[in-house]
Formats: structure tokens, sequence, C-alpha cells
């Protein structure tokens, strides 16, 4: 393995102090929960080993909501380590993966670090960030021994249908290649969340395993307690999945798990506030690049991100925008170099900061592009 730390990771607003940063416009998630407001006592927890494969009733809450058996979730450390497990299960030095770009950088930096040749599905403005149907069977390599999806998709916000995403596992299926489709967004759909892809695919059917993974963090604003799952329906993988678990922290935290499975036992109640704060800010932003001349976008289908770009004609000095942006307004977002494309792109986090925040930040960017005109 290779590891190379990643600029979202080394130039992210925890790294670099949440103190310097006054309007944060670079988060992917929901608002962070605090711990008191979710009023837990957990003093006769026992801090023991867990099970191996999670919590079993946490696994059966979520199994009951994505429509498979508890023994198919496996609760990892955040999506970050399921999408780690995966691609060091799935693929060695040599194999092939055909992943989305622009993405997620783990999407795409576990395959590099274990020696996989990528090949990228790339994500056109001008196609509104939607996966090319045509272009994905024509990547498909004898070698290719993953196909890697987001959706809703991270930075754009993109969706695909259900008929696209059914196409595509049957297109995988008959190249024999398994499919990964990263669901962190998931619940965040505005028209209304997909049928999990994994339980797309009847268990142990002899075809080649499709795996969804998601996690607490984004739509629930409790990254903090690094809880995410990962969902097959193939026994043999999924034992094998659970090895690799296994081998590289045995089990997750049961205080984790416990506060986990506590959220989602009042995830009814506790939803209605979280979307609501949500549609509130969408609209906010969506109000803002309708009024603004300086950047353009394919509006969001979910999640809470966007990824607008300068226009071609706007005669802005990049990199004195987001030095202005940064050290004179303190306002942060998430630059393209984060997802390997032009610095011109940048991903807007909307639903993390109030909503007074996020005029003050979407101001911030107009009167940076402003100042930065040469």
């Amino acid at each position: 393995m290779k590891y190379v730390r990643m600029p979202i990771e080394i130039e992210s607003p925890e790294q670099m102090g949440y103190e310097n940063v006054k309007y944060n416009l670079t988060e992917s998630s929901f608002a962070d929960a605090e711990l008191g407001d979710l009023d837990l006592d957990l003093r006769k927890l026992v801090l023991c080993y867990g099970d191996h494969q999670g919590n079993r009733a946490l696994r059966s809450l979520i199994a009951s909501d994505c429509g498979v058996h508890p023994d198919e979730v496996l609760i990892t450390a955040g999506a970050a380590s399921a999408l780690f497990v995966i691609a060091t299960t799935l693929l060695q030095a040599g194999d092939r993966i055909l992943v989305e770009a622009p993405n997620y950088a783990t999407n795409i930096e576990t395959p590099r670090a274990i020696g996989a040749e990528i090949d990228f599905l790339t994500l056109r403005f001008e196609e509104g960030f939607r996966p090319n149907l045509a272009q994905l069977a024509q990547k498909l390599h004898p070698r290719t021994k993953l196909v890697s999806l987001t959706v809703p998709h991270n930075p754009t916000g993109s969706m695909l249908t259900e008929s696209e995403l059914r196409q595509i596992i049957e297109l995988c299926a008959r190249h024999g290649v398994p499919l990964l489709v990263d669901e962190t967004y998931r619940e965040m759909a505005f028209a209304g969340p997909l049928p999990v892809a994994a339980s797309l695919v009847a268990a142990d059917a002899a075809r080649p395993p499709v795996l969804s993974v998601s996690s607490m963090s984004k739509t629930w604003g409790l990254p903090g307690i690094r809880i995410g799952w990962l969902i097959c329906r193939d026994r043999k993988l999924m034992e094998t999945l659970l090895a690799a678990k296994e081998q590289i922290f045995i089990c997750n935290s049961v205080v984790d798990e416990e506060i986990a499975l506590r959220f989602l036992q009042q995830k009814a109640q506790r939803a209605p506030a979280i979307f609501a704060r949500m549609k509130q800010n969408f609209t906010v932003l969506s109000d803002w690049m309708h009024t603004q001349q300086d950047l353009e976008w394919v509006q969001p289908a979910g999640g809470v991100v966007c990824f607008p770009r300068f226009r071609s004609d706007c005669p802005v000095h990049i990199e004195r925008f987001y030095r202005v942006l940064g050290d004179k307004y303190k306002t942060f977002v998430g630059p393209g170099h984060w997802f390997e494309m032009d610095r011109r792109y940048m991903r807007i986090g909307y639903g993390w900061p109030s909503t007074s925040d996020l005029r003050e930040g979407l101001a911030a960017i107009s009167r940076a592009a402003e100042e930065a005109r040469e």
C-alpha cells in the first residue's frame, strides 16, 4: 500500500482549525449534533468487545429500513472504512476499477494505494453530471474488478433514476463485475430515496455482488461517532469482508454503536426538523445562485452539496479569489482540486451552516469574486 494524504483532508476545517473559519461552506453533511441534545444515559453500557459484525439491534434496524437481512449488514467505522474494506478485498495491484469522476477522494485514492489502475467514468457539467450509461459500457475492461458509483453524487448532488440504477446493475452482471454504490446521501434525495442498490439483487444470487455503503455522518450529523455500514447479500464475500474488518479494527466502539442505535430508534421524530432545515438552506442557496452573475451550476437533486463553477466569461483571478475569500472573509468552500478538477469549480456545502451563516458565506463569495476580477 502506498498511502498519500488527500488535499480534501489536509485542507479540511478540522485540520486548519475551526477557529480560523467564520463561514464554513466546506462541510458535506448536515450540522453536527451535540451529545447533550440526544439525551442519552449510557452509564450501564458494558464497555466490552462488541459483536464483530456489529451490534445486532443496530444491524436489524438498518436491515429493516433497507430491505435486507441483519446478517447482510456489516457495521464499520464510518463509510470511509467500509470503502477501504471493499477496495482492499476486491482489488489487487494491476486490477482495474471504473469509478465516477469527480468523486470523494477515498473512492479513488484507496484503489491507487493498492496499485490498481483507475478508469474514470467522467461526469460532465454539460450532461448534468449524470453518468453516461453508454460510456460506462464502453469503459468496462476484461480486468475491471469493480465499478464504483455514488448516488446521490458527491460533490455535484446529481441523481440516477431507479431505472438507470437497475440498468447499471444488469450491465455489471453481464460483464461479471461487482458494483459498489456509495449511498451516503441516499435519504437526502429530493424526490425520495432510491431502493438500496444491494437489495435489488437476490441473496446469494449466482451473479456478481452489489454492495451498498452508508453512514450516520451526512444525513444525521453524527460524523464524530464513526458509524457506517456496508450491505452485501453474498454470504461468502460477506465472510471475507468481516475478516478484513476483524484484521483492521476487530469491532466497532460499543459506545458509538449504542449512540447510533438510540438515534435511529428516534429517527422518525428527528428527521422532520433536519429535512426542514435542509430545504430552507437549499432555498437560500438556489435564490442566491439565480441572482448572482459569476457562477453557473447543475442544480443538485439530492444531498447537501453542489458543484458550481465560474462562468468562462467571468474575468476572475482564481487564486486571488480563494485568497480573499479565506484571508479576508474567513469563508471556506471545497476548491475544485479536492476532486482533481479545475479550481474554477468549488463544492459548496449548504446543510452544515446555520441559515444566517449560509447567507453570509454566499455573500462573501460574491464579494470575493468582485474583488478578484482581473
